[in-house]
């Protein structure tokens, strides 16, 4: 069975390596030693500022609205993994969707066609690691007074003009579910470059404490164990192999789905790929359920990611999303990761060109 993606693992005997340390320290979690280092790790790698770990993905959105204050309404996109509305629909705030441009991301334009008075940020995701409009958005930003969150989960090593993704906005947040390019098997992180966001940020993770007996303000526990850390810290050192890997098979697809009636995001000028996934948008939604159906048969499992629009969910104000709810139809993620066998990939995409006769 070939599914849209497999989880990287590292070798055993690194992991193991590192738990015999938590094993004779006895230190599981609060701040362990392990996730200092991976802190100190990806703050260089990224080359950031500030970064915090924190429990997941979604736990990292939820944070940066409080960092934030945020209240009223959040404008936002429709086309992400349903944290992106359900984290600031939870927080309280009211998710306004702009719609999306080729590439799959909320543009300045369109963020700005549904502005109300009420807005008090933007809420953006980089897209299968696509970058967004940042400077544009950015620029929307600074106009309307309101920071830029970015949802970077897909963003992890790829580059604006050689910087790092995840750096923009007031804040990015990360997602390392075991699924992505970098991963703690379940985790995420809140970036950010405003020292007075980061003091916020730190109180905000965990539970609010200033010291052990006193609290800065509300807070939560979204602390990471030392048994997440160490798998991070195996993980890292491979990232750039794993993006070569990657961008290999991506080749492959490139060169033998050419020619067939498929199209791909605009992928931004200036924007490093990290090759995370691979997107291939149909003419019609029943070309692709044909596809999908064709590729199953074979036992090879594709994913509809992102289907439906979030302009659908029903805790949500109705909106006018028409390329969101057009491509999320007809987009299907064909399976890639970094150790799948370029023969499958073929293989994969010769049943595509079969399909699409």
């Amino acid at each position: 069975m070939i599914n849209v993606t497999k989880v990287y693992l590292p070798p055993l005997e690194d992991y193991i390596g590192l738990l015999r340390g938590v094993w004779e320290r006895a230190h599981l979690t609060n701040n362990g030693p392990l996730l200092i280092e991976l802190e100190r790790r990806l703050r260089d790698y990224l080359d950031v500022p500030y970064l915090f770990l924190v429990a997941n993905g979604t736990l990292a959105l939820h944070i940066a609205i409080k960092a934030l204050k945020l209240r009223g309404s959040i404008v936002t996109t429709p086309f992400s993994y349903v944290a992106t509305t359900s984290a600031p629909a939870w927080e309280g705030l009211t998710p306004i969707f702009a719609d999306i441009d080729d590439r799959l991301c909320i543009s300045p334009a369109t963020c700005d066609a549904v502005w109300r008075d009420d807005v008090s940020a933007i809420l953006a995701t980089h897209v299968y690691g696509n970058a967004c409009d940042v400077e544009g958005l950015e620029a929307l930003a600074k106009r309307r007074n309101v920071p830029v969150i970015y949802d970077a989960a897909h963003a992890f090593g790829a580059k604006w003009h050689a910087r790092s993704l995840c750096g923009f906005g007031d804040i990015s947040t990360l997602s390392f579910h075991a699924t992505k390019l970098f991963h703690t098997g379940e985790g995420g992180a809140v970036v950010t470059a405003d020292p007075e966001l980061a003091k916020r940020i730190e109180y905000l993770r965990n539970f609010g404490h200033a010291t052990p007996e006193t609290f800065h303000d509300i807070g939560t526990n979204a602390k990471v164990s030392e048994l997440h850390a160490a798998m991070g810290l195996c993980v890292l050192p491979q990232v750039d192999r794993l993006i070569e890997l990657r961008k290999a098979l991506v080749g492959i697809y490139d060169r033998d789905l050419a020619g067939l009636d498929l199209a791909q995001p605009n992928y931004a000028q200036g924007l490093g790929r990290n090759y995370a996934y691979y997107p291939v948008l149909f003419a019609t939604e029943d070309q692709l359920l044909h596809v999908r159906s064709q590729l199953n048969t074979e036992n090879i499992y594709p994913r509809r990611y992102f289907y439906p629009s979030l302009s659908q969910l029903n805790y949500v104000p109705i909106s006018q999303v028409p390329n969101a709810e057009s491509l999320s139809a007809r987009v299907l993620c064909l399976p890639l990761w970094a150790e799948l066998d370029p023969f499958q990939v073929q293989r994969i995409c010769t049943i595509v060109r079969r399909a699409l006769r």
